[in-house]
């Protein structure tokens, strides 16, 4: 590593030499790293072409399932979800059983490990919501609901400075990670207040198809609101808005 001097600071690669700068000034090193074709072909990187393909596989099963909920992500998620969703598929990849090293998937691991992932570390659902609810994932008949028996908001839940109304959302999923498809619906409570007055009992039941193979879901949240002269705005643009995955059938 060398320290560039002069009124001209370079950054880039001239050569073999990257120019680039740093939290010390700018600073100058020769290019290195292993050749591409090495890692692909050289049996002393077996492991590292298995992990990088497992890697893979992980981070294409988590797009699906992102692009499944994608309506209510949009209103919560953190700025690292996509790296700590990547980082639970590999988990679940790795209780893969049945095939070889580097040839292991979601569709024979174990999908159930994805229950409890909170997609807004900023506003967890476990944290927010403390009303006792019923998951149900019914295969043979296609539905995926969850079932909450009438509660105190301001009991209940644990809402943000300045909120004033809420809602509950949910999406029912069934992703195809081998042929990165899915089927999903969405449901959701009116805008309700947040006081002391009891909520009537809430079912939110979401579509998919009957019968089906696939790994399915039930992905659980909550929204917050501010009423501003009559009209709802959402609290802080969404920062601690809850979603988490709140039950799976792998089968």
């Amino acid at each position: 590593m060398a320290r560039q001097k002069g009124i001209i600071k370079l950054d880039g690669t001239i050569g073999d030499i990257t120019f680039y700068k740093s939290k010390d000034g700018y600073l100058a090193r020769e290019k290195g790293g292993i050749p591409a074709d090495r890692i692909a072909n050289d049996p002393a990187f077996q492991r590292t072409r298995e992990n990088g393909a497992e890697f893979g596989r992980a981070g294409k099963a988590g797009k699906v399932l992102r692009n499944a909920i994608r309506a209510l992500l949009q209103n919560a998620s953190d700025n690292r979800m996509v790296s700590r969703l990547t980082q639970k598929m590999v988990e679940v990849i790795q209780e893969d059983v049945t095939n070889t090293r580097g040839q292991r998937n979601v569709i024979d691991g174990e999908a159930e490990l994805l229950a409890g992932f909170e997609f807004n570390t900023n506003g967890k659902l476990g944290t927010t919501l403390y009303a006792p609810y019923t998951a149900t994932i019914d295969r043979v008949a296609g539905t995926i609901a969850a079932n909450i028996p009438a509660f105190v908001p301001a009991n209940m839940i644990a809402a943000p400075g300045g909120t004033t109304h809420f809602k509950i959302v949910s999406a029912g999923a069934e992703v195809d990670f081998e042929n990165e498809s899915f089927v999903a619906a969405t449901q959701a409570t009116a805008i309700l207040p947040w006081n002391a007055n009891a909520t009537a009992v809430i079912n939110l039941s979401n579509a998919v198809t009957a019968n089906s193979t696939h790994p399915l879901f039930l992905i659980l949240g909550i929204e917050f609101y501010q009423e501003v002269n009559g009209q709802m705005y959402p609290l802080k643009n969404g920062a601690y808005n809850a979603l988490a995955i709140a039950e799976v059938d792998g089968n």
